[in-house]
């Protein structure tokens, strides 16, 4: 289970870290650090503190626990943040796979806008929490839902796999049947049906738009 303040810590920033490395970069003490929680006006320090609770264990990284994840295909153990940089000069567009419940807890806005920053398309898992789940359709970021007791472990993913959403371009309804095709390393393919966690006509427009300040904004003009 991962909850928003695993996504979104509010916990002090620790000196190791991409958000302590930024902060060093300018000048700035580690007696003046604080905490994500009182710097949540600053997208450059959210952006890196997302994924980055220092008890979050990312299963693409065993062995580690705080925000690391595993560079592909180099295979190289990194903090998110880093490898989110990494794959952004590269143009590949990011998909986070997540058990039961994603992002239970308190509602946290930076949860979602965190994930957005980093460049995440679409959050895959078996359910999410009802307002987590709102709140990534209003930063454009699509929900997907494992159906027929599918999940990460009997798909054996690794984190190596190249995974692509089918035919969402062409459209989609809220709670359509959304075809996902698994690129495997070994070359093997396999096609998965999700349900689209789009729950209502008002998410679908948000989504369209990208999100809902996008929608906000263009009905304005």
């Amino acid at each position: 289970m991962v909850t928003t303040d695993h996504i979104s810590p509010a916990g002090n920033i620790q000196k190791e870290s991409p958000t302590g490395e930024y902060f060093m970069q300018h000048q700035i003490l580690p007696k003046d650090y604080n905490s994500y929680g009182s710097r949540r006006g600053n997208h450059e320090v959210m952006m890196r503190g997302t994924f980055a609770n220092i008890r979050i264990r990312n299963e693409m990284a065993p062995g580690t626990e705080g925000g690391f994840t595993k560079l592909y295909p180099e295979e190289k153990v990194m903090p998110v943040y880093d490898a989110v940089v990494e794959y952004k000069k590269r143009g590949t567009d990011l998909v986070v796979i997540g058990g039961k419940e994603y992002g239970t807890g308190s509602s946290r806005d930076w949860a979602a806008k965190g994930t957005k920053l980093l460049g995440v398309k679409a959050v895959i898992a078996e359910s999410f929490e009802r307002i987590h789940r709102s709140n990534l359709i209003g930063m454009g970021i699509l929900p997907l839902q494992f159906t027929n007791d599918v999940n990460r472990k009997n798909l054996n993913l690794i984190g190596s796999e190249l995974i692509s959403v089918l035919d969402v371009e062409k459209g989609i309804n809220p709670s359509d049947e959304v075809t996902i095709e698994i690129k495997y390393a070994s070359g093997d393919t396999k096609k998965v049906k999700t349900l689209c966690r789009i729950d209502t006509k008002n998410e679908l427009e948000y989504y369209k738009n990208g999100g809902i300040l996008q929608y906000v904004l263009r009905n304005m003009i």
